[in-house]
């Protein structure tokens, strides 16, 4: 699915393997925000091993004895990795929890304080990626990339969000046909798959034809830190703006309203007319993300013969392998493994 995607700077010459070890991907979550010290939910930062975000969210509860559901955290981490990141529990401010009984093999609390309002999805300000790629076939590609690729890639959405060999969007065609979906966390995760693939492809449209860089006689522009955004003809003004990076391109993620767009993405939409139809009718509106994704202090941390180990730091709801995808032909190994072990379990069953 993501192979069909348009490349900025060429379809890479370099394969590569990807979460060969959980040691090989680790991602540290940041707050981006103080933690007050005191209130109501206590706050804590938790290490995990090739674990979800659900598992060691109903660990939590377990210790805290309420419902898992009571349990929250900033975002989702991966599975097949070393990963850090916070999760909250309303605990009264008479109450005293050590949350040490959570450590084990997979599991390290690494702090825990208080704080007046529980972690909502979404709520820190970026991930910290160190990432190893080994058995790399050509290293001079690789690192003939590297500089380019700080320059921007495009901000595609990673096919985790689209699901096992892109069952959500097999799920989203159903939805869209009539057939219900109960389950409401489902839904949810169905229509976001739907509209990032639409978003992917009106992005890649716009990389085969016109690169990222070069500016539409109109554009939809983002303003920087914020949601906001208005749609203008490009002018002395806009361009300066964009220099300083107070605005920035953007596509859409699709909804009701056609002044959002302009008439290019208009065009370019008219072979997801169905779907969008369907999203209208559901009552989203459109929205717009960023067009290009920094990978910020990208860097190399060491390098072998076969392997390379990088680091950088991304916006919090984008994804590392979007930046990977323009530097090699990368093999999730984590992926294969998965396949392996469910298909062992259906035998076994």
């Amino acid at each position: 699915m993501m192979d069909e995607l348009h490349y900025l700077y060429g379809k890479p010459e370099a394969s590569a393997l990807f979460k060969a070890s959980p040691e090989d991907f680790r991602v540290d979550e940041v707050l981006g925000f103080e933690l007050t010290g005191e209130g109501e939910h206590v706050c804590l930062q938790v290490v995990k091993k090739g674990e979800n975000t659900q598992f060691v969210a109903k660990q939590i509860a377990k210790i805290a004895k309420t419902a898992a559901r009571n349990v929250s955290y900033a975002g989702l981490k991966d599975r097949n990795g070393v990963c850090s990141q916070w999760f909250s529990v309303p605990v009264p401010i008479k109450t005293d929890i050590d949350f040490s009984a959570l450590n084990s093999e997979s599991i390290i609390v690494l702090q825990q304080k208080r704080h007046n309002r529980k972690l909502r999805t979404g709520c820190h300000k970026a991930n910290k990626f160190i990432i190893r790629l080994s058995q790399v076939s050509s290293m001079a590609d690789i690192l003939s990339r590297i500089n380019a690729v700080r320059q921007g890639v495009p901000n595609y959405f990673g096919q985790q969000r689209f699901g096992r060999d892109g069952h959500n969007l097999e799920l989203a065609e159903k939805l869209f046909s009539g057939e219900e979906i109960r389950d409401k966390k489902l839904r949810g995760l169905v229509i976001s798959a739907a509209r990032s693939y639409i978003f992917n492809q009106l992005v890649s449209k716009r990389v085969a034809l016109h690169g990222l860089a070069k500016l539409m006689s109109e554009e939809v522009f983002l303003l920087n830190g914020s949601n906001a955004f208005f749609k203008e003809a490009i002018s002395l003004e806009t361009i300066n703006r964009l220099a300083e990076g107070d605005i920035f391109l953007s596509a859409p993620m699709v909804g009701r309203g056609d002044d959002n767009l302009t008439d290019d993405e208009v065009s370019w939409l008219e072979p997801f007319q169905q779907w969008r139809d369907s999203l209208v009718e559901l009552g989203l509106k459109t929205e717009r993300r960023n067009l290009r994704l920094y990978p910020q202090n990208l860097k190399v941390e060491s390098l072998g013969d076969d392997f390379i180990t990088l680091s950088f730091t991304l916006p919090k709801g984008t994804f590392a392998t979007a930046v990977l995808r323009e530097l090699a032909l990368c093999t999730d190994i984590s992926i294969k493994k998965h396949n392996k072990e469910s298909d062992e379990n259906i035998t076994e069953q």
